[in-house]
């Protein structure tokens, strides 16, 4: 494993970290918690040391099953977390007000509700999960953040951007206001890459790649026959259109692999992420101890030629899956499944 420099934190940390969305359960199915927490194990034995989560994982259940770990292991394990919007609306609606989303006490509420499901005394790295520019100016939400930094509370924040829109962190990085970003960023769409990464490596802030595999696209696991046990968001989101079109463009991807000297698409995916330095960690989801070896393999293989990444542009692929239908669905199963939580921090 090799390991990076997250932004302006002092953390050094795996440049391959445990993305912990699909171990939250609810809307991923065919998992387990065994099998998730013989996944996280198995990852820190292999030279891992950041995860990343979320309150809204699951009712918090992903950061229990990290919290569990946590409390078994004598490594260093460095754990970022995210405050759901208090409207629970991912992304968040332009010209929204910050007090709607992130209200003070809402932010206080969230970060202790996670000490308590992580078994911490601290957060190494708080987030907000949506982002508007707007909110620079209302200035509260990092105002909190800093207070609960001198209580101890947490020791860094930043922030999760919105799917697909790169640029509405320019402001707020360029602004020095908070230590890393969240950011999808894989061969589909590169777009975070320029001017996003350039302004962090100018302001020493650490970015997290989300996404790495286009939610399983870039594994090479799609197929036309793929189907998903009723509940999974997935199913939304890998429509047979889309799947359609997912395999020819992952089977033109295929070409690259001899040339890369990579085993398959996803490890080609992984360190096509990797090969920019801005990046500080790239966090795919492992469910499965066989997803951990493969995603750690993608450490060793190094970062790509120049060559390699020539021949690479041509495959971007401007979309956004998430928008419309999947995003709906996404965000009325969150809701449905975070209103005890609603109710919790509002009493």
């Amino acid at each position: 494993m090799r390991y990076r420099p997250l932004g302006k934190t002092g953390y050094s940390v795996s440049e391959i970290g445990f993305g912990g969305w699909g171990i939250g359960g609810d809307i991923w199915k065919g998992g387990n918690d065994q099998a998730s927490l013989s996944a996280l194990h198995l990852a820190i034995d292999l030279g891992l040391n950041f995860i990343d989560t979320a309150l809204s994982y699951g009712n918090g259940h992903s950061e229990r099953l990290i919290g569990k770990l946590v409390s078994q292991r004598s490594e260093r394990i460095y754990v970022a977390t995210k405050i759901p919007p208090k409207n629970l609306e991912w992304p968040a609606r332009k010209r929204v007000r910050l007090k709607e989303v992130f209200p003070k006490d809402h932010i206080i509420a969230c970060t202790e509700m996670s000490l308590m499901n992580l078994g911490v005394d601290r957060i190494d790295l708080q987030h907000l999960h949506v982002w508007a520019p707007n909110w620079i100016d209302e200035m509260e939400w990092r105002e909190t953040l800093q207070q609960l930094k001198r209580e101890g509370k947490i020791a860094h924040f930043g922030i999760s951007i919105n799917d697909h829109e790169p640029n509405s962190a320019l402001d707020v990085v360029a602004a020095d206001l908070i230590d890393t970003v969240q950011v999808i960023y894989n061969i589909f769409d590169p777009n975070a890459a320029f001017p996003l990464f350039r302004l962090c490596e100018e302001k020493n802030v650490g970015i997290i790649v989300r996404s790495p595999f286009d939610e399983g696209a870039l594994t090479g696991a799609i197929t036309l026959e793929t189907h998903f046990e009723p509940g999974d968001w997935r199913e939304a989101y890998f429509t047979p259109k889309r799947r359609k079109e997912i395999v020819a463009r992952v089977k033109r991807l295929k070409s690259l692999l001899d040339e890369a000297g990579a085993n398959d698409v996803g490890e080609l995916a992984l360190r096509y992420c990797l090969s920019h330095p801005a990046v500080s960690t790239v966090v795919p989801g492992m469910r499965k101890t066989e997803h951990v070896y493969r995603n750690i393999l993608a450490s060793k293989g190094g970062t790509l030629s120049s060559e390699v990444l020539e021949k690479m542009a041509p495959h971007a692929w401007p979309k956004n899956f998430y928008s419309s239908g999947t995003r709906n669905y996404v965000t009325r199963m969150l809701k449905k499944c975070l209103s005890y939580f609603k109710r919790s921090t509002e009493d």
